[in-house]
């Protein structure tokens, strides 16, 4: 193996903006930002908008549309006649 082309795989901590859930893991990504985690060490920081503790379908606050209507309504148009 080649040395110095890999990245960087260290541990980072993704929180999430809209529920303030955070998780550490490891990752290549970095950041300037870093927190204090609770093991008392600093980890970069990285934000984001979305994770499983915010989506939807996760939450389980997904709302389900009716396509079989939509569906139906398709083929009867692009039936063949």
């Amino acid at each position: 193996m080649k040395a110095d082309i890999h990245p960087k795989y260290d541990y980072v901590v993704f929180q999430d903006m809209s529920s303030d859930y955070m998780l550490l893991t490891r990752s290549t990504m970095s950041s300037r930002e870093t927190i204090k985690w609770e093991d008392g060490k600093e980890y970069p920081l990285i934000k984001m908008e979305v994770s499983s503790a915010s989506h939807p379908f996760y939450t389980g606050k997904q709302k389900i549309l009716d396509t079989a209507g939509r569906v139906d309504k398709f083929r009867r148009r692009y039936a063949k006649s």
